[in-house]
């Protein structure tokens, strides 16, 4: 199969600047590593994280993007995952040392030395990526590329999120409607839970976006929910959402924060923590979240809303993520012009 020099790239090349178009060289992978084809990348909040300089160790210069739909066209001679014409997806987990202790107690996600597809090594903005064998998936045949891309995050992060929230949880809040909330919001809906979607206050596309989605209820985040919650889970990047998720929670639920990044916590009474009510956050993700919610999203099946966009059109995609104005999830299709 032919494989060009060069492809081309949207790289950062400081923090708080605009991507710049390039062309750069075609990856070669590793012995362990397979070479992919890129068709479609999900443009994610953490994406904005990273543009923003809020999340330390950036690789500079770097090419961006977690949620990665391609081809093999290329394995390492020690590739057995997969073969050249897979279709696969590439996560943010892109590789483990498998030697320390998170590690070897099935807690991959806290590896002391991972690395991170488009924050630590190169990622999806571009015509071609590599990735680790360990950290691709195999993607269900029923979603197109696009479609399939917010899976590999805002599903997966999403994902664990959720399964963090207890096993007594039927009302369960979220803060921040956008792409990880209206996939997790298919899944429980799904399993018979009741979803109380909370957005920024007076966004009634997003709520109307919610109910049309099945939640029980959508309303400002200011606002208390016409019942106590038995969980919640926050995904915008808001520390005073915090103490009103807890306000919001009955005694003995589950506050998650699901984003990698968030503004500071205020301070808060001890009182709305009182009655044995956990926060926890969650970091990352597993192959096992992965490989979980690509078995359960086609049975239900989950349908992904997204917003194309083309490659060079990468900084406007993250600009409207940026100001709130994509339905769903916006994604990067090498196909559009």
């Amino acid at each position: 199969m032919y494989i060009p020099e060069k492809m081309h790239a949207m790289v950062l090349e400081a923090p708080e600047k605009p991507l710049r178009a390039m062309e750069v060289l075609v990856p070669r992978p590793n012995p362990h590593q397979v070479l992919i084809k890129v068709d479609a990348c999900g443009v994610c909040r953490t994406d904005l994280h990273i543009l923003d300089g809020e999340l330390p160790n950036t690789k500079l210069p770097l090419i961006p993007g977690h949620e990665i739909v391609g081809t093999v066209i290329k394995t390492g001679d020690q590739v057995e995952k997969f073969s050249v014409g897979d279709r696969v997806g590439v996560p943010w987990l892109g590789y483990t040392c498998m030697e320390c202790r998170y590690c070897k107690r099935g807690q991959e996600n806290l590896c002391d030395r991972a690395l991170f597809t488009g924050y630590t090594i190169d990622g999806g903005y571009a015509g071609y990526t590599i990735a680790d064998q360990r950290y691709c998936f195999h993607i269900p045949n029923v979603y197109g590329d696009a479609e399939a891309a917010p899976l590999l995050c805002a599903g997966l992060i999403g994902y664990r999120s959720y399964r963090m929230i207890g096993q007594y949880a039927e009302r369960i809040g979220i803060y921040g409607f956008g792409a990880a909330a209206h996939i997790i919001t298919q899944v429980a809906i799904y399993q018979k839970k009741q979803i109380y979607a909370f957005t920024r206050p007076g966004d009634t596309v997003a709520q109307e976006f919610a109910r049309r989605l099945g939640a029980a209820w959508a309303g400002d985040s200011t606002d208390l929910p016409p019942e106590e919650l038995d969980a919640a889970i926050i995904f915008a990047p808001v520390g005073s959402l915090l103490p009103a998720a807890l306000r919001a929670t009955a005694k003995g639920g589950t506050v998650v924060c699901g984003g990698i990044h968030m503004s500071d916590i205020p301070s808060f009474p001890y009182r709305i923590l009182w009655e044995e009510r956990i926060v926890r956050s969650v970091a990352n993700l597993t192959r096992m979240d992965g490989e979980e919610l690509l078995a359960i999203a086609p049975k239900i099946p989950v349908k992904t809303e997204v917003q194309v966009f083309p490659l060079k059109k990468a900084n406007k995609a993250l600009d409207m993520l940026r100001q709130g104005k994509i339905q769903g999830a916006p994604v990067l299709l090498m196909s559009a012009s």
